[in-house]
């Protein structure tokens, strides 16, 4: 997949959760089969310089386009998010809704990937922004990039279904 930006041009934040760790099951809680809330994410090596951050939510494994599950820009700079307490601006995600849609695939095993941004500015962009708006935005201002993978399956003949 190529980026919308330079990688050598960033910083490598280091993305985590308490809820689950890097390409492993994401818990059922955080999934439609659950309480369908975001993890919290921990994150570390944010320049000084940070004004903003970005998270997007997206399932690559989506059977036409890759899933755009999240969106939200201008989250005040912070190393802790907790769970379903995301401050910031929420955007547009492909199933028309303003807030988080956990992982939910309708057959198999999917990944998904919880992406952070660490960007020089606020955005001035309006809440039916979808993520192709989004990235044109702040695709000059990113300072630092990572990301969480996590897996996740409904069914129970899926190999890493998830029981949490």
């Amino acid at each position: 997949m190529i980026q919308f930006f330079k990688k050598n041009q960033i910083k490598k934040l280091n993305v985590l959760s308490k809820a689950f760790n890097n390409y492993e099951t994401i818990p059922r809680k955080y999934t439609c089969d659950g309480l369908n809330v975001s993890p919290p994410l921990e994150i570390s090596f944010i320049p000084n310089e940070a004004v903003s951050m970005v998270v997007i939510m997206e399932d690559p494994d989506a059977p036409i386009n890759t899933w755009q599950h999240w969106l939200v820009w201008n989250i005040p700079v912070t190393h802790h998010i907790e769970e379903d307490a995301i401050r910031g601006i929420k955007g547009l995600n492909d199933f028309n809704k303003h807030f988080y849609c956990g992982p939910c695939p309708m057959s198999g095993i999917h990944q998904y990937v919880y992406k952070v941004y660490v960007l020089d500015c606020l955005l001035d962009l309006n809440t039916n922004t979808k993520r192709k708006e989004l990235e044109r935005a702040m695709s000059d201002h990113i300072l630092a990039y990572g990301e969480l993978t996590g897996y996740y399956g409904r069914h129970s003949n899926d190999l890493f279904a998830s029981n949490n």
